[in-house]
């Protein structure tokens, strides 16, 4: 039988003399912190941490992780994680790749943040919430506990994302859009599961600037919420809503303007 052996844990120190961990001045690591700078295929990407980084207990940081200023990364929390093996009619093979943390951000602990992301300058992550590969978050946005935002959702600036709610791949959420709590979207009309030869393209929805979004809501594949609009509670959104208009109920049907 074969046996595959790990060296010991190779330390902050060593990374910083072999070129492939940089600080900056005034940086707080917790001595359980992980630093992997190679990923699945052993390609070593060097992580790098600007000034006054405090970076928690057992936080796994991986290859090509890039912090900046005064951002604070919590306890467990894992950054820049490889994706591997088959997701959304993809099978992935390990590989890293460089993922973009923005000055005087928050990640709480727990969340993980896969590679290819990027989080903006004085966004809050919060506890266990879940971004995969290739998500963008733009600056003063937060995303708070147990959310998940699957691969190459667009969330803008000044974003707010309540606890526990779901955004399906290739979501777009516009500046300032507000979405409740247990919020679910869904970007697949027809439920086929690996079957190439009858598979559709899937069709996320979208949300545009300043659009409001209730607890529970329901949001179908394909369907754009326009700027201003917004969804009551508990509403299930099967077509466009329009800019400034007021929609609710199952299915959600137009019912009045929004007012300044």
């Amino acid at each position: 039988m074969t046996h595959t052996i790990t060296d010991e844990p190779i330390t902050a120190a060593q990374l910083v003399q072999a070129g492939l961990l940089q600080l900056g001045g005034g940086c707080r690591l917790h001595p359980t912190a992980v630093f992997i700078p190679a990923d699945l295929r052993a390609t070593p990407r060097p992580i790098v941490l600007g000034e006054q980084v405090t970076i928690g207990a057992y936080a796994v940081l991986n290859g090509g992780v890039a912090i900046g200023d005064r951002t604070y990364i919590g306890h467990h929390a894992v950054l820049g994680e490889p994706e591997y093996g088959y997701a959304v009619r993809e099978v992935y093979s390990g590989a890293g790749a460089g993922t973009i943390i923005g000055a005087g951000v928050i990640i709480r602990s727990g969340a993980i943040v896969y590679a290819d992301t990027t989080i903006g300058d004085d966004t809050t992550i919060g506890h266990h919430t879940l971004l995969r590969t290739g998500v963008h978050v733009g600056a003063g946005s937060q995303l708070a506990a147990n959310l998940t935002v699957e691969r190459g959702c667009q969330i803008g600036s000044g974003v707010r994302c309540s606890p526990g709610s779901h955004l399906t791949a290739d979501t777009v959420v516009g500046d300032r859009a507000f979405l409740g709590s247990g919020v679910r979207t869904v970007n697949d009309q027809q439920l086929i599961w690996r079957d190439p030869a009858h598979e559709m393209p899937l069709t996320p929805p979208a949300f545009g600037a300043g659009s409001k979004v209730g607890t529970g809501a329901v949001v179908l594949a394909g369907v754009t919420v326009r700027p201003g609009a917004l969804v009551g509670a508990g509403s299930v959104v099967t077509r466009d809503v329009a800019e400034d208009t007021i929609v609710y109920g199952v299915p959600a049907t137009a019912r009045g303007q929004v007012t300044p």
